[in-house]
């Protein structure tokens, strides 16, 4: 009984050391900033893909927040609602048709009969439309955001992309991919799962991804008087003892990833990761450079997200070279292979 015991406090402890991580996306749609179920994917089981699947077992429950209910769909309409919400319609069909695929793999992981477990966010359902899971909008409530001149062209364009997908996901030798993460920019190399979530996921290596410049978030920079980052600091951790005038020396990078985020760091005598220290100050990634200038504090930062799996930029730019989906999905998910669902 009492090595149960230990087993569950140290489930618990795990857990709520990973809930810490921030992620984000950022594109001009509602995009995802924190997918909060990392925890919940990480510990699901997957399964092996059936040789064809009822319309029944292709459904997914999903809770509609504003409405505060469950609307029950089929899985090709949930991934039309999600890409048009997850990336930007004016990317290249081929971005369009890897990011269908990786929303499709999602919305499954969570199902129970792919091998899924509800969670709490879901409120009942397998997943949610808010940055918990994926997001998800209704096709008004898109078109209403978008150009009037450039509504029908888009959503053609989306539907497009999904439907030249129908039923495709990622599988891992024969396998559903549990954890088919992607984000919105590198600094020009994804970083791999074990160095930011702890967790060794075989497909989620960190790979190159060139040509990310174009994004709005490929360097961001962040300005901070002393007073206000020692401020920011100490009411994070008290125990700290930050002092303005000695904050150049309490603060240190230590060690980075081969993605090039911040994996040590050092504030006063505490050690933290910079997925740490980029929650505590909202920063766009882990991969940044801080300088310390006369009067202000100025960290800049590289790429926009976790950094592990798809670089939604890093799509983009690699179907204007050329490549398609596949090629696409095949980088950035290392060892992975398309499996087509088929449907009785």
């Amino acid at each position: 009984m009492q090595k149960i015991i230990i087993a569950i406090l140290s489930s618990i402890l795990f857990i709520i050391l990973l809930s810490i991580i921030v992620v984000g996306i950022d594109t001009k749609s509602n995009i995802r900033k924190a997918p909060k179920d990392i925890v919940n994917q990480l510990g699901n089981d997957s399964v092996k893909i059936k040789s064809s699947y009822s319309d029944e077992e292709l459904k997914i429950d999903v809770y509609i927040t504003k409405e505060g209910k469950i609307d029950k769909m089929d899985i090709e309409d949930y991934v039309l609602g999600v890409v048009a919400a997850e990336m930007p319609a004016e990317f290249e069909l081929e971005a369009l048709r890897a990011q269908a695929i990786a929303a499709r793999t999602y919305g499954l992981a969570h199902k129970e009969n792919f091998g899924g477990k509800k969670g709490p966010k879901a409120y009942g359902a397998d997943v949610n439309d808010t940055t918990e899971f994926q997001v998800f909008m209704y096709k008004e409530d898109r078109m209403n955001s978008w150009p009037k001149k450039k509504k029908e062209e888009y959503w053609e364009k989306l539907t497009k992309a999904v439907k030249e997908t129908k039923g495709e996901v990622l599988t891992y030798n024969g396998e559903l991919v549990m954890a088919p993460y992607y984000f919105s920019t590198s600094s020009g190399k994804t970083e791999d799962a074990a160095d930011v979530f702890s967790h060794e996921i075989p497909y989620l290596k960190s790979v190159e991804s060139p040509g990310e410049e174009r994004s709005r978030k490929y360097k961001s920079e962040f300005k901070y008087t002393y007073n206000q980052l020692a401020d920011i600091l100490n009411k994070w951790n008290p125990s700290l003892k930050i002092k303005s005038d000695t904050l150049k020396k309490q603060i240190l990078i230590l060690e980075r990833s081969d993605g090039g985020s911040v994996s040590k760091m050092k504030i006063g005598e505490e050690y933290v990761s910079g997925q740490k220290f980029r929650t505590v100050l909202n920063l766009n990634s882990a991969n940044f450079d801080i300088k310390f200038e006369l009067n202000n504090v100025v960290i800049t930062c590289n790429g926009y997200g976790h950094g592990v799996g798809m670089s939604q930029w890093g799509a983009d730019a690699m179907a204007k070279e050329g490549y398609d989906y596949k090629d696409i999905l095949k980088h950035y998910y290392q060892g992975t292979d398309i499996t087509k669902l088929q449907v009785k």
